[in-house]
């Protein structure tokens, strides 16, 4: 038995990283929900923006009617907005075998419209995983699988940080703080004992320039989260392009971080951490959506990142 086999084997019986057979549900596995999946082959894909779009993490405000895609797969955040370049582009080289479409996203006024921050604004292209096969318990194993092409660095936007999320809705039960007294007590026929919480774990890739101290340009995949909501870092990328990104979720509610660079299949060697983000047991996935991050001054676009068959699975 190797050193790692057993420092693994000490780690699993003290309870400091979850059993292997728990982590071993590699994203893929079990039947295609094909109704819920895009590989952006039609030369016919285009989506109508409906602008101006929504702001409400800023200002509340949601502005219908909301962005979407033709074939109704895709549609834009209420919450956040959606990019403001959403298109169908030729797959880049070493893609996917076949493909000759993928979705480009990028954006420029991430903030609320007419208005520049001059900070970091996120947008949102979201899933319609509810609208096309209802939400997915875990139970049923869910997973999700993506390929996500990498510009060369001097292409990323010119800043240290977060640049592109690809991150699923989920939701649990917890304690609601509001339906006690402050003694402590439960209030009568008022507020419940438990509220539903929703809750966004994924993956984040952010830059690292040396021009901003680093020894060298390159990324690293940021996963969203360990047990108290911080992001744990993950593989180190020093050279972009195409990178095939995995999560999972087993009946136990936790959420299973996969990925390798290169557009082949997951494997379980390609398993890089799992969690219960937040403390929470995941009850169930809603969507899956792709975050898209810029500096909000009218003039600096986000970095262009280039999706490819986004993909889920369910093993029941």
């Amino acid at each position: 038995m190797s050193l790692r086999t057993l420092a693994c084997s000490a780690a699993i019986l003290l309870g400091l990283v979850p059993a292997l057979a728990d982590a071993q549900l590699v994203p893929g596995t079990g039947t295609l929900l094909s109704n819920a999946c895009d590989d952006f082959e039609d030369e016919n894909w285009n989506f109508t923006y409906n602008l101006p779009k929504a702001s409400s993490n800023i200002d509340k405000t949601v502005r219908h009617p909301a962005g979407f895609s033709a074939n109704y797969k895709w549609h834009e955040s209420t919450y956040r907005g959606t990019p403001d370049f959403v298109k169908r582009v030729e797959t880049p080289a070493g893609g996917i075998a076949g493909s000759k479409g993928a979705l480009a996203i990028q954006t420029l006024n991430s903030g609320i419209p007419g208005q520049l921050s001059g900070k970091f604004q996120q947008d949102d292209l979201i899933a319609g995983v509810a609208q096309t096969i209802g939400y997915l318990p875990v139970n049923r194993s869910p997973s999700f699988v993506v390929r996500v092409y990498m510009p060369p660095f001097e292409q990323w936007e010119k800043r240290t940080g977060s640049q592109f999320g690809f991150r699923t809705d989920c939701q649990t039960t917890i304690n609601n703080p509001a339906a006690s007294s402050g003694f402590g007590r439960l209030r009568r026929n008022s507020t419940p004992a438990k509220k539903l919480e929703n809750y966004w774990p994924g993956f984040f890739v952010q830059y690292n320039r040396k021009a901003d101290g680093y020894q060298e340009d390159h990324a690293i995949l940021l996963l969203r989260s360990g047990s108290r909501g911080e992001d744990v870092p993950g593989p180190k990328i020093t050279q972009p392009g195409w990178w095939t990104l995995g999560m999972s979720f087993t009946p136990d509610g936790q959420v299973h971080y996969y990925a390798h660079p290169g557009v082949e299949d997951l494997k379980a060697s390609d398993h890089l951490y799992s969690s219960f983000p937040y403390s929470y047991r995941c009850e169930q996935v809603n969507t899956f959506f792709f975050n898209i991050v810029n500096m909000d001054d009218g003039k600096t676009w986000s970095t262009r990142f280039i999706v490819d068959d986004p993909k889920i699975y369910s093993v029941r």
